[in-house]
Parts: C-alpha cells; sequence; structure tokens
C-alpha cells in the first residue's frame, strides 16, 4: 500500500491569522451586519465587528492580505485601520472628535427648531410664517442633518441601507415637501391639514442629534474603565546609564517608548512601574489595586517581580525591564478585554440577523403605509406625515448597542477588579455550571508551605532536629526545604556547613554534617523509624530526618488555606453549585483541607497527577455535570482547556491566559464567587435591553403605522430608546 502524502491536505487552509481593525463610520446594527458580510465574501475570512468599541476582531488565511480586508470594508462604506500593539494602547481619539461635531449640530439644531415649532404650532398665521420656516429649517435638514445624509449617500452607493437611511428619508421626506408645498403654493392657507411639515424635518433632526450626542457620550463612560487601564502606563521613564568615559552610573528621562528589554531604570515613591520587571535593588510597597484589585500594596525586595502600571508607594526601586510595550501584563490585560467586548454571544447574533434585514423591511412598510393611508385619506400630506413616522420610530439603533454597551461596560468593570472575562459566550457558560472543581495547592491554599511541628526521639531536642534538616536542605530549591531552612532562620538556630551534597528525586536528600551522614526525606530512605515517630498523624506533608539508617525526628510541613476560602466556598454552595477538591496532593492532606473549608469529604479526588486531572474532569462531564475548574493557571492547563468553564488563579500567565475562560488577578478565591456574579449581572442586563430594544420596535411600529404617533414624538421615542439601553449598561459601572 502507498504511504499517503499530505499534498491534499495543504496547511495553509487551517492556518488562520487574526488581526484586529479600527472601524470608523458604523451607527447602527445593520452597519455591523454591512461590515461582517463584506469581510465574509473573502475566501475563508471570518469576522466579528462589534459596534460599541468600533471594532472588528478578522480571522482570515495567509492568502489574505490586510490591504484587501481594509479594502473590503470600505466597500462596504466604511474606514478601517489595522490596530497595532502600540496603538492598542493608546485611548481612541476620534471619539472626541465625533462628540465635538455632533455638539456644534445639536446647539445650532436646538434653538431653531424650537423656533419653527412655535411658529408652527402657535395660533399665529401671518403671509410671511412658512417663509420664516424654511428659512430657519433650512440650516437645521441640511447642515445639522448632515452626517445622516452622507452616511445615507454613502450605503447607497453601496446598494445598502441602515439607520441612517431611514432618518435621511424622513427628514429629507419632510423638508422637500414642504418646500415645494409652499413654492408651488400647494400649501397656502391649508396649514390645518398638515401639508407642511418644516417643524417635523427640524424637531426630528434635533431629537435625534442630541441622542446620538447622550449615545456616544455614555458609550465613552461605559469605555472609560478600559481606556483608564490602557492608560495606565507610564509615559516616561527615569533608566539608569553608565557613562563610556567615567564608567558612572548617571539617570536619564528618556520616552516609554524607548526603553528596551534589560534596561535598569528607578521607580521612585509615588510613581508608577513603567513596565514589567525584575527589582534588583531596593525595598518598598506596590499597590497593584488598578491591576489586580488587591486593596492591600505588597511589598517587594530584590529579585521580586512588578508589573507595568501598578505604584511604588514608598521605598527607591531600581528595576530591570523584563516586558516592553505590547508584551507586558498590562498589555495582556487590554487585549483579552477587547477580545471579550469584541466577541457576541448567542443572543446577540440573533439580534444581528434580524438587523440585517431590518431596514429594508421597515423601508417597505414606509412605503405600504404611505400608499394605504394616501388610498384610505385621500390625503398624500397626511399619508407622508405617518411614513415619516414610521421611518423614524423603526430606527433600530437599540437592538444594536444592546449587547456590546453592556459587555463593554460589565467586561471593563471585571478589568478594574482583578476579573478578564475572556468573551460573550463565557457569560451564557457561567450561568450553566451547576459543579466546581478546585485545585489544591496555591488555589485553596496559599502555595507557600510552613514548617508546623517537629517531632524528636526521646533525649533529642527538636531544635537539634531542626538544625540537622535545615543543614541538609540549605543545598535544596524544594518548596519543603525552603520552608525547613525558614523556620531554622527564624528561630535563630545555628546551621552547621555540610559536604557533599545529593539528592534522591522525589524521595530527598543527604550530606555530610559533622563527619555523620544525614538524610532528610521520606520514610522508605530509612531502616528503622521509632514507633513514636512512624504513628504521628498530622495534616501536611511529614518528612524524616536521621543517620546510621535510623530516624530520629519528624518534620510536619503544611500549606496554610487562605484566610477567605472557607467563606468563597460557602458563597459558592449558596448559588446551588456543588463543589469538589481536585489535588495531586495525598488523600490525607487533602481530606483535612477539604474538612478546613466545607467541602464534603466524597467529593475529594486525591492522589491525581498533573497530566492526569482533565480526565477527572471528563468524568464528571460524562455524569452530566456543567464543570467549572479553577486551578493556577500552570499544572492545571489541561484540566482548565477540558472544563466547560476554566478559571484560572493568580499570576496571569500566558499558559493560564491561554487555557482558561476567565483570569483571576488576585490570588483569592472570592474572585470566583465574584466572576460568577459579575457574568450573571452582565447576561442579564444583556437581556434586559434586548428586551426593550426587541420590544420597542415590535411594539412602535405598528402604533406608527396606525396613525397614533406624530414625527416628532417617535424622533424623541427612538432617542429615547437608545439612551435608555446604554443607560441600563452602565448600571454594570456599580458592580
Amino acid at each position: 500500500m502507498a504511504t499517503p502524502t499530505t499534498e491534499t491536505a495543504p496547511e495553509v487552509a487551517t492556518d488562520l491569522q487574526e488581526v484586529d481593525l479600527a472601524i470608523t463610520g458604523m451607527t447602527c446594527a445593520s452597519c455591523v451586519a454591512r461590515v461582517e458580510k463584506k469581510l465574509a465574501k473573502l475566501d475563508g475570512v471570518s469576522a466579528t465587528v462589534n459596534l460599541a468599541t468600533e471594532k472588528a476582531r478578522v480571522s482570515h488565511p495567509p492568502t489574505i492580505t490586510e490591504d484587501e480586508l481594509l479594502a473590503a470594508v470600505a466597500s462596504a462604506g466604511y474606514e478601517a485601520s489595522v490596530i497595532t500593539p502600540e496603538s492598542r494602547l493608546a485611548p481612541p481619539e476620534h471619539t472626541h472628535v465625533r462628540q465635538d461635531d455632533l455638539r456644534r449640530r445639536l446647539l445650532v439644531a436646538a434653538p431653531l427648531a424650537l423656533v419653527v415649532m412655535i411658529l408652527a404650532m402657535g395660533p399665529w398665521q401671518f403671509a410671511a410664517n412658512p417663509w420664516l420656516q424654511l428659512l430657519l429649517t433650512t440650516p437645521v435638514a441640511l447642515w445639522c442633518a448632515w452626517p445622516f445624509h452622507k452616511a445615507a449617500y454613502t450605503n447607497a452607493k453601496h446598494l445598502g441601507s441602515t439607520m441612517d437611511t431611514l432618518v435621511s428619508l424622513g427628514v429629507g421626506a419632510a423638508y422637500l415637501w414642504s418646500l415645494v408645498a409652499l413654492l408651488t403654493g400647494a400649501g397656502h392657507g391649508s396649514r390645518a391639514e398638515g401639508h407642511y411639515y418644516f417643524e417635523t424635518a427640524a424637531v426630528v433632526t434635533a431629537f435625534l442629534l442630541l441622542g446620538r450626542w447622550l449615545e456616544s457620550r455614555a458609550q465613552e463612560q461605559g469605555r472609560s474603565a478600559l481606556t483608564s487601564l490602557m492608560d495606565l502606563g507610564a509615559k516616561s521613564v527615569t533608566v539608569q546609564r553608565i557613562s563610556a568615559t567615567t564608567r558612572a552610573t548617571t539617570e536619564q528621562v528618556i520616552p516609554i517608548d524607548d526603553l528596551a528589554v534589560g534596561d535598569h531604570f528607578v521607580v521612585r515613591p509615588g510613581e508608577k512601574i513603567a513596565t514589567d520587571g525584575e527589582v534588583v535593588d531596593g525595598t518598598s510597597a506596590v499597590d497593584a489595586s488598578t491591576v489586580t484589585g488587591e486593596s492591600v500594596p505588597v511589598d517587594v525586595q530584590s529579585g521580586d517581580q512588578v508589573e507595568a502600571g501598578t505604584i511604588n508607594t514608598s521605598g527607591r526601586l531600581v528595576v530591570r525591564a523584563t516586558a516592553v510595550g505590547a508584551d507586558t501584563t498590562l498589555a495582556a490585560i487590554t487585549r483579552l478585554v477587547e477580545q471579550a467586548q469584541t466577541g457576541k454571544a448567542d443572543v446577540q447574533r440573533l439580534a444581528d440577523r434580524v438587523s440585517a434585514v431590518f431596514v429594508p423591511v421597515v423601508l417597505g412598510l414606509a412605503l405600504l403605509t404611505f400608499v394605504g393611508w394616501w388610498i384610505g385619506s385621500g390625503s398624500a400630506a397626511t399619508a407622508l406625515g405617518i411614513a415619516i413616522t414610521v421611518l423614524v420610530i423603526a430606527c433600530p439603533c437599540a437592538l444594536g448597542l444592546a449587547t456590546p454597551t453592556a459587555l463593554l461596560v460589565g467586561t471593563s468593570r471585571g478589568a478594574q477588579k482583578g476579573v478578564l472575562i475572556k468573551g460573550p459566550q463565557v457569560l451564557e457558560d457561567t450561568r450553566r455550571v451547576d459543579t466546581v472543581v478546585l485545585d489544591k495547592t496555591g488555589t485553596i491554599t496559599t502555595g507557600q508551605t510552613r514548617l508546623t511541628d517537629i517531632a524528636a526521639e526521646p533525649g533529642l531536642h527538636p531544635y537539634a532536629v531542626l538544625a540537622a534538616a535545615a543543614a541538609v536542605e540549605s543545598g535544596s530549591e524544594h518548596p519543603i526545604a525552603r520552608a525547613i531552612v525558614e523556620r531554622a532562620e527564624t528561630k535563630g538556630v545555628k546551621v552547621p556547613a555540610i559536604t557533599d551534597f545529593t539528592s534522591t528525586a522525589g524521595a530527598g536528600a543527604s550530606a555530610e554534617v559533622g563527619g555523620t551522614r544525614v538524610t532528610v526525606g521520606k520514610a522508605e530512605l530509612f531502616e528503622e523509624i521509632p514507633g513514636e515517630l512512624a504513628t504521628l498523624d498530622r495534616p501536611g506533608t511529614t518528612v524524616f530526618v536521621g543517620w546510621e539508617g535510623k530516624a530520629r525526628g519528624a518534620l510536619t510541613v503544611t500549606d496554610d488555606v487562605r484566610p477567605s476560602s472557607m467563606q468563597a466556598i460557602r458563597e459558592l454552595r449558596t448559588r446551588g453549585l456543588q463543589t469538589w477538591l481536585l489535588t495531586g496532593d495525598t488523600g490525607t492532606n487533602a481530606r483535612a483541607v477539604a474538612e478546613q473549608v466545607g467541602i464534603d469529604p466524597e467529593h475529594v479526588i486525591a492522589d491525581v497527577r498533573p497530566e492526569d486531572k482533565h480526565a477527572q474532569i471528563a468524568a464528571l462531564q460524562e455524569q452530566g455535570r456543567v464543570v467549572a475548574m479553577v486551578g493556577d493557571g500552570v499544572n492545571d492547563a489541561a484540566a482548565l482547556a477540558q472544563s466547560d468553564l476554566g478559571m484560572a488563579m493568580g499570576a496571569g500567565t500566558d499558559v493560564a491566559m491561554e487555557s482558561a475562560d476567565i483570569v483571576l488577578k488576585r490570588d483569592d478565591l472570592l474572585s470566583v464567587p465574584a466572576a460568577m456574579d459579575l457574568s450573571d449581572r452582565t447576561l442579564e442586563v444583556i437581556k434586559q435591553n434586548l428586551v426593550w430594544a426587541f420590544g420597542y420596535n415590535t411594539l412602535a411600529i405598528p402604533v406608527a403605522m396606525a396613525g397614533l404617533l406624530n414625527p416628532m414624538i417617535a424622533g424623541a421615542a427612538m432617542a429615547f430608546s437608545s439612551v435608555c439601553v446604554v443607560v441600563n449598561s452602565l448600571r454594570l459601572r456599580r458592580a
């Protein structure tokens, strides 16, 4: 049989690349659908576009260039640019420009529209009245409403329609009808019949500009949490330089962009730490609350790692840069949050499918309304007014903003508090979870070993045992060894020098101490263990110390339970979640920890190797459980990936961020129920927004078609609907 070749399955088909695009000019859900559709027409390209963040995440094969992607967006009528790692860390500028432009147009439209409405609605009817209305309405309908007309024209050129199409047609029809009626005399003397709609064109424009401006401001407030996160980085940094002539060390202030890996930089009290690095000199307390949400400053000294964006509170530090720019932890957090905000939950995909056909349907309904009322009432002016109302009231702004604004605010708030939600689907997965599996070391416990008990054979002082054990373990970097040496140092025990150190992997170590071979380790290393030592039953890990083949003492090392673990597990159980403990530690230690924190003994799975943890998760899933796994993100990577919802605690390593759905920057198990609460509240707000948006359009259109609304009320209602959705989302800022 011939050996199969790989020629029939080229790798390029699956070797997808990802790029983020900043898109300007989008105004509603229909715009989002148009951009996604245009990008999807390219071979192998898929895109997710977010209206609130004005960004798109695009997956494409290497055969498709970035220029082709930009051209596809341009062909839909919008502008796009590639988001680079550097530009990602800078807050968007165009939002302020757009807000200022909307504000200027609104300041012109509002007073003019008010005067036109008074002229049109008041009891005074004089010959110049309609001409005065025309004079005042013209700048409103043409210049103030220009953003709507421009967007509608751009979409029409590309055979598309959006919310701006509805607004432009409504305002334009009201203005042009009134202009023709005035110039031809068709409306003279018949204002009561509604032949002039100057006030409609002016007031609708003013209301819609007000709504668009408020909407833009509210979106900016929603973005503020992420913007402040991106703005945490220092703009300049004081680096140490060695003079080529005198070899003296001098300090020099340089822009942050000029900082390189390996540079030593100075951080004075009260200054931000410019980038990720390792402390090489000095001691201080670092406030990491802006990055991790941890309220208590952390003490650091030489050898400790620090992160960009954190604040040095007291001493002077010299730090060696280990990552700069887009490679820092702060940049990684920003990427994660943006990734979450760009994605879409299933509920949003439903809204998008509706939005894709919504505007053409509304145009058809407006035309049908005009024809029906013209035939039924015999008045084209009446029919026009009702058709304009349908166009204005049906704008799908709220529908397009319902999900992205809630997701924007919720994920940004999470980032502020050290909870990084990686995507909108995670919100829905969180609600389905019924079982939470917890790793022990570094999750329920601190991960820091501590010597708690020393036992010695009769006639031997415990400190003699400690001194002998510390002498041997001073040659080891094992966590148990460090705990023994630290206890000896704390107690002021004199540790003798050693020679001929050897270690046995997974069992222990030995060395020559004052001419005697001392062994520290498991029971199997000794020929004899006295009964009083062999029968010790203490929670933790016990190692023996002895010489001449006999154990002379026993040392018990424990990993302390985090103070908050019991409360966190109680909160999880209050939510109706079943909690399990999954660990590679012994059954005795695991059950002792489970008893401390309130996990049922039958829900303890111990003696599991890291590479086998995922099988235990799979076994629970086979029982029909929806499993959330909480681990430290390194040894638990496979289990995190296997679970329905992976939550990585602690340092936020690359493995954690890749494997987990939620990254918890705080070493605190209370972050787990907090993350679930935030997910629940965000999803609840999304559903509230969608119910309002769908309900508003579903009810408003038939009411408008029945002639029970006028265009001005319709404009106000449409603007209120959009602002209502955004304001509801902003409630998450207090979560």
